[in-house]
């Protein structure tokens, strides 16, 4: 079985349906029965003040000043919300863990990539993705951020933290600064095609190998989708399922663990929900029932 980071606090209400989207999911891995959970134990708020700016942390903890407790675009404050992102990130640690040990693992989990040291942005609070680096210093962690927009934070980060990569394969020219350890690869929305995706994938797989990566973190990102506000027109449901595919075929023949979160998506919950669950379906069926 896919061994599997969620807790029931992972659910939060807020005016985007991201973390709705965590619970929902989760119900519908439940009933599939292909995946064993493993509920995080609490994060130490010391460790996300080594991770960002410790005043920033404060402001999260606490609510005060609000403009900076509510920077990364969730308001108002509230404690549902923190106590969910808490639990969110204890969860990026353990499946790190679990990739480690069974080679392929996931977190329920999003709101990350677009995180910088100084303060959240764009819905996400803390860098989940940066944190695996920082409480693994030994390993090295390679990113491949398949969400439609770059992941500025974790590229920020690459530069506070060695043992990190960041390779943003995107659509929307956002959050797309280029370093020595974070590339980025355009596939236009529109004039794009999937070949040009496959190409990029097995860009970022050779760059991991080059760099003797020890963990792969996928962000699975679907606001890709064409039926999604940001989604490219080309990019269908087939071809995500066969992005997802590629990815994790191309991680278990180099013997790469991997973990895989759920980034961005934005069409109604129903759709959005088998989405997701479909990249879990693909990782079960490529890991366990071949």
């Amino acid at each position: 079985m896919l061994q599997v980071c969620y807790s029931p606090d992972y659910y939060a209400q807020t005016h985007t349906n991201s973390m709705e989207k965590l619970s929902a999911v989760a119900d519908a891995l439940d009933s599939l029965g292909i995946a064993q959970f493993h509920r995080p134990e609490k994060l130490s708020i010391d460790i996300l003040k080594q991770l960002h700016d410790p005043k920033y942390v404060d402001a999260f903890d606490t609510g005060f000043p609000e403009k900076l407790a509510t920077f990364q675009g969730f308001k108002p404050w509230n404690t549902q919300l923190r106590d969910a992102v808490y639990q969110i990130n204890a969860g990026q640690v353990l499946a790190a863990e679990l990739a480690w040990k069974h080679q392929i693992s996931a977190n329920i989990a999003q709101g990350f990539h677009h995180a910088v040291y100084e303060h959240g942005g764009s819905f996400c609070t803390f860098n989940g993705l940066a944190l695996v680096a920082q409480q693994f210093p030994d390993k090295r962690i390679f990113v491949l951020d398949c969400d439609q927009h770059g992941g500025n934070g974790t590229a920020e980060f690459t530069r506070r933290f060695d043992n990190l990569f960041n390779y943003s394969i995107y659509g929307l020219a956002f959050g797309c600064p280029t370093y020595e350890r974070s590339e980025t690869y355009h596939v236009h929305k529109h004039q794009g095609n999937f070949s040009q995706y496959i190409l990029a994938i097995h860009q970022a797989f050779q760059r991991a190998l080059d760099w003797n990566a020890d963990l792969i973190i996928f962000q699975a990102g679907m606001d890709c989708h064409q039926d999604d506000p940001c989604g490219s027109s080309w990019f269908s449901t087939e071809l995500i399922e066969k992005r997802d595919e590629i990815v994790f075929r191309l991680a278990k023949k180099h013997q790469l663990p991997l973990m895989f979160v759920l980034a961005g998506g934005y069409q109604a919950l129903p759709e959005l929900v088998k989405l997701h669950v479909g990249t879990f379906q693909t990782a079960y069926k490529t890991y366990y029932a071949e």
